[in-house]
């Protein structure tokens, strides 16, 4: 049962068939199966060499193909070179025309097709992870959004969830005895967003975090009183550069997330 090769032919990413096989291959735990994925096959000739690569190896052949004429030609020559094979879209897509009295398109690739949206998502993706926790305080005027609060008020995962949304967003620590980045104090007060949360919250999560690395959660760090006169000293600076104040304690991040676009008026 070692070193089973599997094939999988798509005529788009074949991402999508890619994690169902693996889902399946999960109830076959120490097969040793080896997943070769094969996208964008759209021509005979790459499926000829598709395959003539399966046969060397052996392999069970899996395909996703919404072009008739390529799916049956991936059956029948399999069929002709005795592979094993199984077609995931076509009885899909039969069953679908059946219930929805329509043609499918045979258009490969529509799940994930590329538009300017896409590309304005993966920017902002970039552009986020690179001006995370006050690593480029530089660009912060090009940011659509500026997160800024004390460690642990949930300043990343907002971030990164605003980011797949479409919004570059930068996000500054606060931290005792450094002063903020003179950037920040020069951008657009409507484009600023301070975050706090309850004191006694944000103990326990630092707490928990000093545990996973290791050290002592009876430090300064996790303490209540010092906790309390930073939560403080943050609200205070946040009011007195008139930006926006949301409390994430007890919030999701979605829940956060729109809040943040309502009192940015970007919603």
């Amino acid at each position: 049962m070692n070193n089973r090769k599997v094939f999988l032919l798509s005529d788009a990413t074949g991402e999508t068939a890619e994690n169902l096989v693996n889902a399946a291959l999960t109830q076959f735990r120490g097969a040793g199966v080896q997943l070769n994925r094969i996208s964008n096959v759209r021509t005979k000739n790459q499926v000829y060499e598709a395959l003539d690569a399966a046969v060397a190896q052996r392999a069970l052949v899996i395909y996703t193909m919404v072009n008739r004429e390529l799916s049956r030609l991936v059956h029948d020559e399999c069929e002709a070179l005795g592979l094993t094979n199984f077609d995931i879209m076509t009885p899909l897509l039969v069953r679908c025309s059946e219930f929805l009295g329509a043609t499918p398109n045979e258009t490969p690739g529509l799940l994930h097709g590329v538009d300017e949206e896409y590309f304005r998502r993966i920017d902002a993706v970039e552009f986020t992870v690179r001006n995370d926790d006050g690593q480029e305080t530089r660009f912060l005027n090009k940011a659509d959004i500026v997160l800024v609060g004390v460690s642990r008020t949930s300043k990343t995962p907002l971030s990164i969830y605003l980011a797949h949304r479409g919004w570059k967003v930068a996000n500054i620590p606060l931290v005792n005895g450094i002063d903020p980045p003179k950037e920040l104090l020069s951008i657009n007060h409507k484009r600023v967003i301070g975050l706090v949360i309850n004191p006694e919250r944000l103990v326990e999560l630092r707490a928990s975090r000093l545990r996973n690395l290791g050290q002592d959660p009876r430090t300064a760090y996790a303490d209540f009183e010092q906790v309390e006169a930073e939560l403080k000293q943050a609200k205070s600076f946040f009011r007195k550069q008139k930006w926006s104040i949301i409390n994430v304690t007890g919030k999701a991040v979605e829940e956060t997330a729109n809040e943040v676009l309502v009192k940015l008026k970007l919603k």
